[in-house]
This record gives structure tokens, C-alpha cells and sequence, in this order.
């Protein structure tokens, strides 16, 4: 993949979402996740991190699709794949 095409902007505006849930699993049957953060990608995946791995798996980050890299929600582990992105840039 050439450089340009892999280059991210993670001053894009995003938010944080995480998803209700029950015994560590998600509840997908209700109202859908809840806000948590807003601001750029890059404070988003920040805020991310912060949380205990045990429980990323309830997150989201919703944003502006980027291609080929970035899709409009962000599971889990894309977002821990674009924290060690972003720390080698």
C-alpha cells in the first residue's frame, strides 16, 4: 500500500459510543449505544484507550469514512489497530 493512500486524519470529528450492556455482553436490543465522547479522532481513540481492554469491546467510534482505512463506526479492534497507527506516524 502506497503511503498516501494509508494516511489517516485524526483531527476529523468523531464520537464515542458504548453499547448497553449485561454480563460484559452487549445488549442489541434496545435503544443502541449511548454517547460517551465527542471531538476529533484522535480524542475519541484517546478516551478509548483510556478504557480497561476487559470492557473495549462494548465501544464504538462513529466518524467520517476515510478510505481504505477508516469505515463510519470503528469496532473495537479497529480502533486499537489505528492507536498503533497512530503512534508510529
Amino acid at each position: 500500500m502506497a503511503g498516501a493512500e494509508a494516511q489517516v486524519r485524526f483531527d476529523v470529528p468523531a464520537v464515542l459510543r458504548k453499547w448497553p450492556s449485561l454480563n460484559n455482553a452487549r445488549l442489541t436490543d434496545g435503544p443502541g449505544p449511548y454517547l460517551v465522547a465527542e471531538g476529533s479522532l484522535d480524542e475519541c481513540i484517546r478516551e478509548f484507550m483510556a478504557k480497561p481492554a476487559s470492557i473495549r469491546h462494548l465501544y464504538e467510534i462513529q466518524t467520517a469514512p476515510q478510505a481504505p482505512l477508516i469505515t463510519g463506526t470503528l469496532s473495537a479492534e479497529h480502533v486499537v489497530e489505528l492507536a498503533r497507527l497512530r503512534e508510529f506516524l
